[in-house]
């Protein structure tokens, strides 16, 4: 009686707990287990750790960064042009190609590209271009919310670019984020599920190779008198030696030498192990499904979209790396154009494209048969610029 006097008299001892604590959901076994969604984590296991990833960046940047531009406005296309000797010697480091695969790789990877303006003298065309990278470029919002300044980040030290009247210093290029004002969505973070499931995939494969390639078993020890267990200190050594002798590539074929009441029971695959590889090829295809390629190109079985190759590579030009250059080139010459005083146009010249011979031979068959229709207007229709007055009387 004391004692229950006693605890109705003492208060409840104090305790600190978060609000929102009954509302976590604590993860346990079983639950599924993500990588991180951060930059740098999905760059290293969507690209630098996976190799349909990495084939697929690879691919769309080195063809984007291929094809060759133009330069052109409203009454001609230049065959020499200050930004031309710019864009084909950016800097003392990079050629043309060199610098957008990294300009593109970076939109492909993180969403973002930045292109930075570096030299010449106010209102001139820039001495150099560099490619800054997106994981260590961050936006300075204003009060109205756009972006006021550029910070880049290496380590302790950090950089602002300003935001002036003049051109910026800085040339941002993202993708389309549906919740982010201020930076793009990659298309590995809408690859990031089917990326841990093939590395998962691999990792896999790879534990099963380490284990000599053979299905698990199970070791049964029968003693004597119905006794069915071992003691403590036999089964430390039985670990023991299997760990030593008989697991790893190293140890693959060597038999197995049990003593009295140890028997070994193999147990052979399941279906579900059985279909294990058809898991990591649907990841595979899924991959390259965010990035544009299709699986044809990276040699992934089981995809039946296209007739043949060439198809698939020209789907692959005219839904990807197209639209990818044409934005990017559309984006670098706005910007430029700031520099150079003057509206100027950067575009691929699609008929030096190998994979669109064939429908850039139909488009301009159809249009020089097309008597209904002027010289300019014709010019118009296949992205030229119209002639001048003196071309049009000839």
């Amino acid at each position: 009686m004391v004692l229950k006097r006693l605890r109705r008299a003492s208060p409840a001892p104090e305790q600190k707990a978060s609000a929102s604590g009954p509302v976590i959901a604590w993860q346990g076994a079983g639950r599924v287990a993500w990588s991180p969604r951060d930059t740098v984590s999905l760059t290293r296991n969507g690209f630098s750790g996976n190799p349909v990833g990495f084939r697929s960046v690879k691919l769309i940047a080195e063809a984007a960064a291929a094809l060759p531009l133009v330069l052109q406005d409203r009454e001609r296309r230049y065959a020499e042009h200050p930004l031309l000797g710019l864009i084909a010697r950016p800097n003392p480091l990079q050629g043309r190609a060199e610098l957008f695969e990294a300009l593109f790789g970076q939109l492909i990877l993180t969403g973002n590209g930045y292109l930075e303006a570096v030299g010449g003298a106010t209102g001139a065309i820039p001495a150099e271009l560099h490619v800054l990278r997106s994981d260590r470029m961050s936006l300075v919002p204003g009060a109205d919310g756009w972006p006021v300044a550029y910070d880049y980040a290496v380590g302790a030290k950090k950089h602002r670019f300003h935001l002036g009247d003049g051109p910026p210093p800085v040339c941002h290029v993202k993708s389309f984020h549906p919740q982010d004002d201020h930076y793009g969505l990659s298309a590995l973070q809408a690859a990031a599920g089917a990326v841990d499931v093939h590395n998962s995939a691999s990792a896999w494969s790879k534990a099963l190779l380490d284990n000599a390639a053979r299905p698990s078993g199970a070791i049964v020890y029968r003693g004597l008198d119905g006794q069915g267990s071992l003691s403590p200190d036999q089964y430390d050594r039985l670990l023991g030696e299997m760990e030593s002798y008989h697991q790893g590539a190293r140890n693959a074929g060597r038999p197995m030498l049990l003593e009295g009441g140890l028997d070994w029971k193999p147990m052979g695959f399941s279906p579900s192990d059985m279909e294990f590889q058809k898991t990591k090829d649907a990841a595979a295809r899924e991959i390259a499904l965010a990035f544009g390629v299709p699986p044809m190109l990276l040699g992934i079985p089981g995809d039946a979209t296209y007739a043949n190759y060439q198809e698939a590579n020209r789907a692959f030009y005219r839904l990807t790396v197209l639209p990818l250059v044409s934005r990017i080139a559309s984006a670098v010459s706005f910007w430029l154009s700031d520099f150079a005083g003057e509206p100027l146009e950067l575009k691929p010249d699609l008929d030096q494209v190998p994979a669109l011979a064939a429908e850039r031979d139909q488009q301009w068959r159809r249009v020089s048969e097309a008597e209904f229709l002027t010289r300019t207007e014709k010019r118009a229709l296949l992205g030229l610029p119209k002639l001048s007055e003196d071309d049009e009387d000839e």
